[in-house]
């Protein structure tokens, strides 16, 4: 089956399996490998990418689901091609430790930055809690959210 969708800005079309998952086309087909496969299983968030804007785990989404439809993973979110203020936080709070579930992390940062409002810790706690990250203890990357988000 043909898909075609917009990834990244850029009109895609590839051959998919009906029961083929986004993180294997993305990966293993069109080679963006910046999408972290995780626990598979849709616990983890480390292959969240944006499809039409939302927040979507591509481990769980078939592939033939975003025919028509816009996807952005992690290779394709900058300004300008320099990095997001959620980028440049993360980096800056020290909030990557292995940078494997730091994908994630990024992808929805970016969708809450499009909301264009300040969250508080406590809510970016909770919007986070389907992100895990095995290295720490959260406290960098929720402070590395505020600073991007305006919050805290």
């Amino acid at each position: 089956m043909r898909v075609s969708f917009k990834l990244n800005g850029k009109p895609v079309e590839v051959d998919v399996a009906p029961n083929e998952l986004l993180i294997n086309v993305l990966r293993d087909k069109l080679k963006l490998t910046g999408t972290k496969y995780g626990c598979g299983i849709g616990e983890c968030g480390a292959c969240t990418v944006l499809v039409d804007g939302k927040p979507v785990l591509s481990c769980l989404t078939l592939a033939v689901d975003v025919n028509g439809r816009e996807v952005v993973t992690v290779e394709g979110v900058s300004e300008d091609g320099n990095p997001t203020p959620v980028q440049r936080a993360l980096v800056e709070e020290g909030a990557i430790q292995c940078g494997y579930c730091t994908p994630g992390f990024v992808m929805v940062g970016e969708y809450l930055r499009s909301k264009k409002r300040a969250y508080s810790e406590e809510e970016i706690r909770s919007l986070i809690r389907g992100n895990l990250c095995r290295c720490t203890g959260y406290v960098n990357i929720v402070k590395a959210l505020a600073k991007a988000l305006g919050g805290g």
